[in-house]
């Protein structure tokens, strides 16, 4: 028999042998999952920086401007808590799956909001400036909100200690 077949020298099978801790810490992520407590501080930024975007469209574009706009920051929402977790669920099984479902996961939100906008572009309440750039400063605008409270440190991934209650305290 080959080197690769058969049992191993404590009498269970190479190919078969379940793997160890050290191989699995190596190939997929056992830690918190911290996309979702990202993804969940920018939701609740959400719903502070929402009413101010919702108001400033009703001044603009009137009670559809109004539904439009709520309509956007609701997609950026549900958008960015499916990337969460879509990148947790990946990353508890492999590395790989993670970086395929950081790819292919974008491609699939793409395409799952523009579905939703193109669903209901001729909706009698929907006024398109409204919903498209909604879209665009509340994606934009959070991802940059959220960089200062977010840590670079492998010690504290995630959030920066104490970011969300010194944000809050600040209020």
């Amino acid at each position: 028999m080959g080197a690769q077949e058969g049992p191993d020298a404590e009498g269970t099978d190479a190919m078969t042998a379940p793997a160890t801790s050290s191989d699995s810490f190596l190939t997929r992520d056992p830690g918190p999952a911290v996309e979702q407590e990202i993804a969940g501080d920018m939701a609740r930024k959400a719903l502070w920086a929402g009413p101010v975007l919702v108001a400033f469209c009703a001044v603009a574009w009137g009670l559809d401007g109004a539904i439009s706009s709520a309509f956007a920051v609701a997609l950026v929402i549900v958008n960015f808590l499916l990337s969460a977790a879509l990148l947790a669920w990946a990353a508890r099984i492999s590395y790989g799956l993670l970086m395929g479902a950081a790819l292919f996961g974008y491609l699939l939100r793409l395409g799952l909001v523009s579905a939703a906008v193109l669903l209901v572009k001729d909706q009698p309440w929907v006024q398109l400036w409204a919903l498209g750039l909604t879209l665009i400063v509340t994606h934009l605008g959070l991802l940059l909100w959220e960089l200062r409270y977010v840590s670079a440190s492998l010690a504290f991934p995630g959030l920066k200690p104490g970011a969300v209650a010194k944000e809050n305290r600040d209020r």
